[in-house]
């Protein structure tokens, strides 16, 4: 997973502190080579050590949240398989009810009435149904398209294609 950069005024002091100590660094000694600059600001900061805990939060969280959408999932199933189980025996008590002339049922902890239903609505050709009879869905913008066919060189009023953002990726294989 990738996510944009932060802005400059949301990030922890310690990474504001670096950006700070870099600059006064290549101010002072503007023919700094990148290899020395690297190795005075690692030397100076514990930015790195930071960066990787944070990286390593970054992972477990992401590992929490897809073990939790797979138990979501999982419990989602569960929950279906419940209703049915509930419904079919709502039913099989209703007909036993029925077929005995059984009106209601008294226990301890509950009665239950047989009584009639209300009317419902079996649909058996959703073709034949008039347009009269149909829900307008709100339109869905499809940003997909929208980049393939700005990737394409379309114009698109509207929108616009935008320069690639850095991006973290870590790869934990």
């Amino acid at each position: 997973m990738s996510v944009h950069p932060a802005p400059l005024e949301i990030l922890p002091p310690t990474v504001r502190s670096y950006i700070d100590l870099k600059a006064q660094l290549l101010a002072q000694t503007p023919d700094l080579d990148d290899e020395t600059l690297h190795d005075t600001l690692e030397g100076a900061s514990d930015l790195k050590e930071l960066l990787e805990a944070v990286v390593r939060s970054v992972l477990f969280d992401e590992a929490f949240a897809e073990a939790l959408s797979k138990r979501i999932a999982d419990m989602k199933t569960r929950l279906d398989r419940l209703d049915v189980r509930a419904k079919t025996k709502r039913q099989v008590v209703v007909r036993a009810m029925t077929e005995c002339d059984l009106r209601s049922l008294t226990a301890p902890d509950f009665t239950a009435t047989v009584r009639k239903g209300a009317p419902s609505v079996d649909i058996h050709s959703e073709a034949l149904i008039p347009a009269a009879y149909w829900k307008p869905q709100p339109p869905r913008l499809d940003k997909q398209s929208i980049l393939a066919a700005l990737k394409a060189d379309a114009v698109v009023d509207g929108a616009r294609l935008i320069d690639p953002q850095p991006q973290l990726s870590v790869r934990t294989r």
